[in-house]
């Protein structure tokens, strides 16, 4: 699987964990291990760019998703094969929240990983219904990735 973590600022971030976050986010998911994935790590001018350019909303976001072939999540037998497309960050905008929410940034970037690679894959919040998929996924993807991941702390 080919997944690149860009790192654009001088925000430091552990990318080798987001790069393993990704990494299990996808093998759960059960896309194929050809597909390929970039997280860019951005400023908040250069997402409050791309936020009004997508999105016609002012002012910079924590998370984007980028879409390139429309992938689905597959099965064991049949994984999604294609380029998943972009997911960029903006850790100023996470430190706030997780400021906000009283955990770690890191927690907060590996959450916006996972949430925004399950919009990649075609997950939305638009509905309630939506919503309680994609966030109870979401819960469990992130809480498995934590409890069985390496934590640098």
């Amino acid at each position: 699987m080919s997944i690149d973590v860009l790192n654009e600022t001088d925000f430091t971030v552990d990318e080798v964990e987001l790069l393993a976050c990704a990494r299990y986010v996808l093998d759960r998911m059960h896309v194929h291990p050809r597909a390929e994935l970039c997280v860019r790590i951005v400023g908040e001018d250069t997402m409050e760019r791309l936020h009004v350019q997508w999105m016609d909303l002012p002012g910079p976001t924590d998370v984007m998703s980028f879409p390139m072939d429309e992938l689905r999540p597959g099965s064991e037998d049949s994984p999604s094969e294609g380029m998943l497309g972009d997911v960029v960050l903006c850790p100023t905008v996470a430190e706030r929240q997780a400021a906000e929410a009283g955990h770690a940034t890191a927690d907060e970037l590996l959450l916006l990983t996972t949430h925004g690679i399950l919009h990649l894959l075609g997950y939305d919040h638009a509905e309630p219904e939506e919503k309680k998929e994609m966030f109870e996924l979401q819960r469990q993807l992130l809480l498995t990735f934590l409890a069985t991941g390496p934590r640098r702390r």
